[in-house]
């Protein structure tokens, strides 16, 4: 099985307190959830496809994603570019954010439609994010959509989180307007229900799930923080309660975890509320955790 994530990751540096000291990290939405796929699913080979720069620091990101079995083939280098980076503050488990990417190579991802299609032509299931979309230009983004529809006529699994960041948008209505375009395109879709109602005004969950499965999704899984999953497949339409968590250390990544189990779960065909516990479980150990990759099997 071949499942392939496209979008940034980037150099992450977060506060050790014992110190006052920063550690380099690497991380990024749809880069989590390879990671997660990797670590936790040895005979599914999950792949990464970005851009990155030809510098030190790009080169160390490189082998860290080598190191874990993350596939970097399809990852080209753009010469006297680099990576984006951030830092974190983190206060009672929850995380702030302060970005420097305007010069990350990851923003020309979709400039040569030769490399996506080549990325993507041997994958069962690609996976893309509203993050991915909102750091490209018009034009990639046009690209991107355009190779993610051949895919999806070739018999690929398109699997999308919205992942709403107005703050990479230039207003909300582009957001909007983007991230139903991208969602028209997907299979699967894993929208987060906090982010929905606020973004997308949606009085409750169902309207969430209903809006997406009116553009053609076959699954739809509503994460809705610690409150019960609402999903819908060809399976019916259901909820999944949620176990209350003993101490929230660090909630990055919970729902990045989640998605690398559902992606899997959905390519094995194993019953959709299996896949949904086995994410749930995983989340569950990442937030009682530090930083977005947490060593927990499943």
């Amino acid at each position: 099985m071949n499942i392939l994530s496209v979008g940034e990751c980037m150099a992450e540096f977060s506060p050790d307190e014992r110190n006052g000291k920063f550690n380099l990290g690497f991380a990024g939405d749809t880069f989590n959830t390879a990671w997660y796929i990797a670590k936790n699913h040895s005979d599914v080979n999950s792949s990464f496809f970005s851009k990155v720069g030809d510098d030190e620091l790009s080169n160390q990101m490189l082998k860290f994603m080598s190191d874990n079995q993350v596939d970097t083939q399809y990852i080209k280098k753009i010469t006297g570019s680099t990576i984006g980076l951030y830092l974190i503050s983190l206060a009672n488990g929850e995380r702030t954010f302060s970005y420097w990417r305007n010069n990350s190579a990851a923003t020309f991802l979709g400039q040569n439609s030769n490399d996506v299609e080549l990325a993507m032509k041997n994958q069962d299931m690609i996976y893309f994010s509203g993050i991915t979309l909102a750091i490209l230009d018009p034009w990639s983004r046009k690209t991107l959509f355009s190779c993610l529809r051949l895919a999806r006529r070739a018999g690929k699994k398109i699997a999308f989180d919205p992942n709403l960041r107005p703050k990479l948008w230039s207003d909300k209505k582009e957001m909007r307007d983007v991230i139903m375009a991208g969602a028209k395109l997907s299979d699967i879709i894993l929208p987060s229900f906090e982010d929905e109602a606020t973004w997308f005004s949606d009085a409750d969950p169902i309207s969430t799930l209903n809006r997406y499965q009116n553009v053609g999704a076959e699954t739809v899984i509503v994460k809705n923080a610690g409150e019960p999953i609402l999903f819908f497949s060809q399976q019916g339409i259901g909820t999944f309660p949620i176990d209350p968590v003993g101490k929230l250390i660090d909630s990055t990544a919970a729902g990045d975890s989640f998605n690398s189990e559902i992606l899997v779960g959905l390519l094995r065909k194993i019953p959709l509320t299996e896949a949904i516990n086995n994410g749930a479980h995983l989340a569950k150990k990442v937030i009682m955790g530090q930083g977005a990759l947490v060593k927990s099997n499943v």
